[in-house]
């Protein structure tokens, strides 16, 4: 096994965990709103504007891995 193998191994483990990261961080962030929302209807504007936000960041977060991937694998 030479070290490119490797790369193209530790590549796909980082995009599994930060695509597993991201989902579950989306699904709790989502059933908080959710929960908020039901709680206090008045705020649901305010709330959705920043689960909008919270759901950009937090799937940035496995596009940036995918790139880094990538770099990894071509090293």
């Amino acid at each position: 096994m030479d070290l490119h193998n490797l790369g193209v191994i530790a590549a796909g483990i980082a995009f599994a965990g930060s695509a597993i990261g991201g989902g579950i961080g989306v699904g709790v962030m989502y059933s908080q709103f959710l929960a908020g929302m039901s709680r206090q209807p008045e705020l649901a504007n305010k709330l959705l504007s920043r689960a909008f936000l919270g759901l950009a960041l937090a799937e940035a977060t496995p596009i940036i891995v995918l790139g880094m991937a990538f770099t990894l694998i071509n090293k």
